[in-house]
């Protein structure tokens, strides 16, 4: 018993698609590297940081609602009939809760988030596989934990715990549908001169949202569980120490902001437009007087709803376009991120 083999990956010659992605160009300025704030204590005001810098804590929670395909694999390739899939011999497993419904770990969700929130501000080149000779002077990966760049101030460093906890999305429903994943292949950056600007890094790699996802067709490829359109998934986060620009870039990242409307691209599949999901911020718990909070036998909070959240939001992103976001990278992420979108699906080899 056996699924359809992948071709060979095509040679250049044989490209002629477009690319569905594109690289945002890294900012003018090299990484603002800062002394981060840990998890000591609350910094609850102008007095407590020496900086003078005014400080939040709270909680986001979100509605995410697939716009195309969503699959976040399990790496395991399981016999059709063990899902409920009797007309299919093998399926590719989705990550599932203990009553049966689809997930996404909060460890998929913080690196889809992260990569953004490091593409629109001064951040390093994190993570990245490319050669240390090929990394633009000032963008190495932080590794002293005193200094950090916006990124990892916010998201974590190597031994430095981040100011953000990214919680499992659960769907809000059991039921998940069968789709189509076609043979991918990784990348090859050596045989395309655009990864590279003078044998540097040229920029961070996004995938273009689309108008739906590649079905079957004559693709070579195998089935997969997914979340279909329209399916919604919740959760939250919590988040301590953050400076209201952070907060409000993080809301940017998360779609908040009218003027520069982005989706997140989530799980696999993304160059053939997968992965596509909205975010809705439902309410925010904020902690607004800490010393208060622990005096009290009441410890939840009022969370905030309706035209007090959407003041929340507004005033938190102004100061991100202040203080962290640069202009020029968002403006190129919007034409990758932003949705809704009219781009159709990548055809053929590209």
């Amino acid at each position: 018993m056996s699924y359809d083999k992948p071709l060979p990956r095509p040679q250049p010659s044989q490209i002629t698609a477009p690319k569905p992605y594109h690289l945002i160009p890294l900012p003018k300025e090299k990484p603002q590297l800062q002394h981060p704030k840990g998890h000591d204590q609350y910094y609850r005001d102008r007095e407590a940081c020496s900086e003078g810098t005014y400080r939040v804590h709270g909680r986001l929670h979100l509605r995410l609602t697939v716009q195309t395909g969503l699959h976040v694999s399990t790496g395991v390739v399981a016999l059709g009939t063990d899902v409920g899939e009797k007309a299919i011999p093998l399926i590719k497993t989705m990550i599932q809760g203990n009553q049966g419904q689809l997930m996404i770990p909060g460890s998929s969700l913080k690196g889809v988030v992260r990569s953004t929130y490091e593409a629109i501000t001064r951040s390093c080149l994190c993570k990245t596989k490319a050669k240390p000779n090929q990394i633009p002077p000032g963008y190495q990966e932080c590794r002293d934990k005193t200094q950090l760049c916006p990124a990892c101030r916010v998201f974590g460093a190597l031994n430095w715990q981040g100011l953000i906890q990214f919680r499992d999305a659960e769907c809000e429903s059991t039921e998940f549908r069968r789709g189509f994943m076609p043979s991918l292949y990784r990348p090859h950056p050596h045989e395309y001169p655009g990864y590279f600007n003078q044998g540097k890094v040229a920029g961070r790699k996004f995938y273009y949202h689309t108008i739906r996802a590649v079905d079957k067709g004559q693709h070579q490829g195998i089935s997969v569980q997914q979340a279909a359109k329209t399916v919604v998934f919740s959760t939250s986060l919590p988040y301590r120490n953050l400076t209201k620009g952070e907060l409000g870039t993080l809301l940017i990242v998360l779609g908040q902001d009218t003027q520069h409307a982005i989706a997140l691209k989530v799980g696999g599949g993304k160059p053939i437009g997968m992965g596509t999901m909205t975010v809705e911020v439902t309410s925010v718990e904020s902690v607004d007087n800490i010393r208060d909070r622990y005096l009290s036998y009441q410890t939840q909070s009022q969370p905030l709803t309706g035209k007090p959240l959407q003041q929340l939001i507004q005033q938190a992103i102004q100061a991100a376009h202040r203080e962290l976001v640069q202009s020029q990278p968002l403006q190129e992420l919007v034409k990758v991120l932003g949705y809704p979108t009219e781009r159709e699906p990548p055809e053929g080899m590209y």
